[in-house]
């Protein structure tokens, strides 16, 4: 189903594509940790495309591309290059000109203007923890994790109080303050990855090295979660990077160093057409009018 941009005016997520491959990321098949996207504001002068990387180690995020657009990202031409040297995992994404990410070595969040390439704010996110105590399964150093959806900028992680099940925090883009949290049902390391779409959070696990399944549901809109059975094919077995874009109801994966994309398809909402009026039986008549009382004079 095709919904208009920035709307939510769906059942939630029907089904997924088969993966594009778009090429392998600019640095090298040994880069094979690290995550891309396009800004997921959900603006239509929102059009930049970016490309983040990790060091070979798998940890270490210090540089990253910037594309104005699809054609040129393809094309690896008209990029902006800058070293940064200090994120740390591919839990990055970009939300309105800025990059989000996990401060190497923290339990901070740290913010990016993109135009400069200059850290802005870095502020620590209560109870997260680091240093990959409940990282994904099969992707290391992914402690804090970023995401810009319809709804806003989230932040997906785990706490010693929750038991390393996986907590989403609703922020405020501008100052990076939490303005409201959710604890799922879901052990973080138990999950290969997730993403947000409309304020709903998606959990997936893997069934195979080829494929995935987006199996778990979190409304954060109700706070009612649950099981789904969507299945995700993959070129390459570990899917270090997933950022989904509104503009576009793509999800952006960075598979094994490869950049690889997927169409969305979301439940069309059933409309509620309007009651018939009740047929008379045959044979049956009207009921009486009502008459009004006559109004009389008083001389």
């Amino acid at each position: 189903m095709h919904t208009k941009i920035g709307s939510c005016a769906h059942g939630g997520l029907q089904e997924v594509s088969r993966p594009v491959v778009v090429q392998l990321n600019w640095r090298g098949f040994s880069y094979k940790a690290g995550t891309w996207g396009r800004d997921s504001a959900p603006s239509p002068a929102s059009s930049l495309y970016w490309v983040a990387p990790l060091r070979e180690d798998g940890r270490y995020f210090d540089y990253y591309r910037l594309h104005k657009s699809y054609d040129d990202l393809v094309l690896l031409k008209n990029y902006e290059q800058w070293k940064m040297g200090y994120g740390d995992g591919s839990g990055n994404t970009v939300y309105k000109n800025f990059m989000y990410f996990n401060y190497y070595g923290t339990g901070d969040m740290a913010k990016v203007d993109l135009s400069s390439n200059s850290l802005v704010l870095q502020r620590p996110l209560p109870g997260a923890t680091y240093n990959n105590r409940f990282s994904y399964a099969g992707v290391p150093w992914k402690d804090l994790d970023f995401a810009g959806d319809e709804k806003g900028l989230w932040v997906l992680y785990a706490t010693e109080e929750s038991k390393g099940n996986l907590v989403v925090s609703l922020l405020n883009d501008s100052t990076l303050e939490v303005e409201k949290t959710w604890r799922t049902s879901q052990y973080k390391p138990a999950l290969s990855g997730a993403f947000m779409a409309c304020g709903v959070l998606y959990a997936l696990r893997s069934l195979s090295t080829r494929q995935e399944e987006i199996f778990y549901a979190f409304d954060t809109t109700t706070g009612k979660e649950r099981q789904l059975s969507i299945l995700l094919d993959k070129m390459l077995e570990t899917l270090q990077g997933i950022n989904y874009c509104p503009l576009d109801h793509k999800l952006y994966v960075y598979n094994d160093g490869y950049l690889v994309n997927y169409d969305l398809s979301f439940q069309t909402l059933k409309r509620r057409l309007p009651r018939p009026p009740a047929k008379r039986p045959s044979g049956a008549r009207a009921p009486p009018k009502a008459v009004k009382p006559s109004k009389t004079s008083r001389s």
